[in-house]
């Protein structure tokens, strides 16, 4: 499902104009994306919550040459499903 149709499904849903969808996933994406940008984390029940993380360096090899990287330390999204859209999905 790419973000138009997310967007339909929401309008159906819950009776939005498309406008009205795409407006509320917008301000969805934009809070998410601001919070964790913060450092926060975004839980949402039933459903799951997001977080960041920081990755420590590591070793890697370059699979082209064999040569061993570094692979720099960086902080990356991370999403733990809740236990209601787990059972769902299994």
């Amino acid at each position: 499902m790419n973000k138009a149709e997310l967007i339909n499904a929401i309008s159906s849903a819950s009776g939005l104009t498309k406008a009205d969808a795409k407006r509320s996933l917008d301000a969805f994406i934009g809070a998410t994306t601001n919070a964790l940008k913060r450092g926060n984390r975004v839980a949402l029940v039933g459903f799951g919550s997001f977080s960041v993380t920081k990755r420590e360096a590591r070793k890697g090899r370059n699979p082209q040459t064999g040569k061993e990287i570094t692979i720099p330390a960086k902080k990356v999204v991370k999403f733990k499903p809740g236990a209601e859209l787990a059972k769902v999905v299994k």
